[in-house]
C-alpha cells in the first residue's frame, strides 16, 4: 500500500511537471497579473480617495516612462552611463591629490628617513618601494571612485529607481536562465566586483545566486577603468585626429563594458543549461513608491559599509603583493632578475595571444588589486627593455604624468595596436582580484565554485585574445 502511494505521488509530480511546461514560461506572470488585476478592481469598488479627480499618481506616470518598452532601456543606460562618467571624471582630481601626497611627497620622505636610520637597501626596498607603494597606489586609485560611485548608486536605490532597473532587465536575464536581480548585482560590480558579489545576497535562489557570483567579474570594476581608458587613449584614440580621439577612445571603453554585459548573459545562459541547470525562478516585484533619498543614511551605508570595508580588504591583499613585486624585480639569478627570466620565457607563449610576457607577469603578481597593473606594467617594461632614465629606478612601480611619455615607454617595449586591443580584452576577461576571490569564498563557502569563478574568465580571456590575434594576423599583413 505504501509503495503504491509512493508511485502514485511520483506520477502526480511527473504529470504536474509535464503540464507546467505545456502551460509555458509565463504561467507565474499570468497568475500574478490576474491577482493584481483582481485586487485593483476590488480596490476601485471599495476604496474612495478624497479629491480623486484632482489627485495625480506621479509614481504611475513616472513608471510609464522609465519602464516603458521604448524608453526604459535608453533611460536606464543614460543614468548608469551618467553615474560612470561622473565617477571617472570626478575621481581624477582627488586621485591626483592622494597620489601626490602618498607617492610624490611621502614616498621620498620615507626613503630618506630609512636611509638616515641606516636601513639596508633591501629592507628599504621591500617595505617602502614594495609594500608601501603598492598600498599607496591602491588607496589613491581605488578610494575616490568608490567614494563617489557607491553613494550615487545607493541614492538611486533609495530613490526607488534600481527596482525599475531589475524590472526592465528581468526578461533579458530570464531568457539567459538567470534572475532579474542579477542586473542590480552586475551594476554594483561596475563599482567593485567584491561589492557586487556581496550584493548577490538579494537573490533568493542558490542556483541563480551562484550564476550571478560567477559572472560578476565580467563587469568592469573601477580598478580596471584606468587601464581601459589609458590603453584606449594611446592605441585607439591615436588612430584618429585629436578632434575625435576622445570620443573614439570613450566609445572603445564603453564597447568593452557592453561586451562584458554580453559575456555575462552568454555565460549565464551556458551555466543555466549545464552545471547549474534549472529553470529561472519567478521574479514578482512590487515596485516601491518613489521617495526622497535619505542623504545621511546613504552616505553612512555607502562609505562605511561598502567603501571602507572593500578598501580595507584590498589594502590587506595589496601589501604582500607589493613585497612580491619588489622581490621579483630585484632578485637576480646571474645577470637577469626573476622578472626578466619569466618575461623572456613566457614571451613566445604570450605572443600567440597577442600579448607579451610583461602583461602576463603583471597580472600574476598584481592579482591583489587591478589598480596596480599599469604601474607594474611600466616597471616591468623598463626592466625588460633596458630603457634608461624612466621611472623611480629599477624594481620600483611608477606612473608617468604624460600619456605621450607612457606611450613612448610601451612602444619601446614592443607594444602595437594589437597588443593594446588584446590588453583591453584581457583586462575584461581575466581572474578576479584576490579581494573578490576571497569574497566569493566567504559567500559560497565552496572551494569548487571559487575556483570556477576564478579560472573561467582566464580561459575565456585567452580564448578571445587567441581568436582576435589569429583573425588580425590573417587580415592585417
Amino acid at each position: 500500500m505504501e509503495n503504491k502511494e509512493k508511485v502514485s505521488g511520483e506520477e502526480i509530480l511527473s504529470l504536474a511537471n509535464t503540464l507546467r511546461w505545456d502551460l509555458g514560461m509565463n504561467l507565474h506572470d499570468t497568475v500574478t497579473e490576474s491577482i493584481y488585476e483582481g485586487a485593483s478592481k476590488i480596490a476601485k469598488k471599495t476604496v474612495r480617495v478624497k479629491d480623486e479627480k484632482s489627485s495625480v499618481n506621479w509614481d504611475l506616470k513616472i513608471d510609464k516612462v522609465v519602464t516603458s518598452k521604448w524608453l526604459g532601456f535608453p533611460i536606464m543606460f543614460f543614468l548608469l552611463a551618467l553615474v560612470f562618467w561622473i565617477t571617472v571624471a570626478a575621481a581624477n582630481i582627488p586621485s591626483g591629490w592622494i597620489a601626490s601626497l602618498l607617492i610624490d611627497t611621502l614616498h621620498p620622505i620615507l626613503k630618506n628617513g630609512a636611509a638616515a636610520i641606516g636601513f639596508p637597501w633591501w629592507l628599504s626596498g621591500v617595505l617602502i618601494d614594495g609594500a608601501y607603494l603598492s598600498v599607496a597606489w591602491v588607496v589613491s586609485v581605488m578610494l575616490p571612485p568608490m567614494a563617489i560611485f557607491f553613494p550615487m548608486f545607493t541614492l538611486l536605490e533609495d530613490f526607488g529607481y534600481l527596482p525599475r532597473v531589475a524590472f526592465n532587465m528581468d526578461s533579458l536575464f530570464r531568457k539567459a536562465g538567470a534572475h532579474g536581480k542579477q542586473a542590480l548585482t552586475m551594476s554594483m560590480g561596475f563599482g567593485c566586483n567584491a561589492a557586487g558579489v556581496v550584493a548577490t545576497r538579494v537573490i533568493d535562489s542558490p542556483r541563480e545566486r551562484l550564476i550571478a557570483i560567477i559572472t560578476n567579474n565580467f563587469s568592469l570594476c573601477n580598478g580596471r577603468w584606468p587601464t581601459q581608458i589609458l590603453i584606449a587613449t594611446i592605441f585607439i584614440g591615436g588612430l584618429v585626429s585629436s578632434r575625435w580621439a576622445g570620443i573614439v577612445s570613450a566609445g572603445a571603453v564603453v564597447g568593452v563594458a557592453v561586451l562584458g554585459i554580453f559575456f555575462s548573459l552568454v555565460v549565464s545562459w551556458a551555466l543555466s543549461r549545464s552545471v547549474l541547470k534549472g529553470e529561472a525562478s519567478a521574479f514578482s516585484l512590487e515596485l516601491p513608491p518613489y521617495r526622497p533619498p535619505r542623504i545621511l543614511q546613504t552616505l553612512y551605508t555607502s562609505l562605511i559599509d561598502r567603501t571602507i570595508f572593500v578598501l580595507w580588504r584590498a589594502v590587506v591583499f595589496a601589501l604582500p603583493a607589493g613585497i612580491l613585486i619588489w622581490l621579483v624585480a630585484n632578485i637576480h639569478i646571474g645577470q637577469l632578475s626573476l622578472a626578466e627570466w619569466f618575461i623572456n620565457w613566457s614571451d613566445p607563449f604570450a605572443m600567440l595571444f597577442g600579448l607579451n610576457g610583461v602583461i602576463l607577469l603583471a597580472y600574476i603578481i598584481a592579482i591583489p588589486a587591478n589598480e596596480i597593473v599599469i604601474p607594474t606594467v611600466l616597471m616591468l617594461t623598463v626592466i625588460s627593455s633596458g630603457i634608461a632614465g624612466v621611472g623611480a629606478g629599477d624594481g620600483v612601480m611608477f606612473e608617468l604624468d604624460s600619456i605621450a611619455d607612457t606611450e613612448r615607454v610601451l612602444r619601446a617595449g614592443g607594444w602595437t595596436l594589437l597588443t593594446g586591443i588584446n590588453l583591453m580584452l584581457f583586462s575584461l576577461l581575466h581572474n578576479p582580484c584576490s579581494t573578490t576571490i576571497y569574497t566569493i569564498y566567504k559567500e559560497t563557502k565552496s572551494v569548487k565554485w571559487t575556483m570556477i569563478s576564478t579560472f573561467l574568465p582566464i580561459v575565456m580571456g585567452f580564448a578571445i585574445c587567441f581568436f582576435t590575434t589569429q583573425v588580425w594576423r590573417l587580415l592585417v599583413k
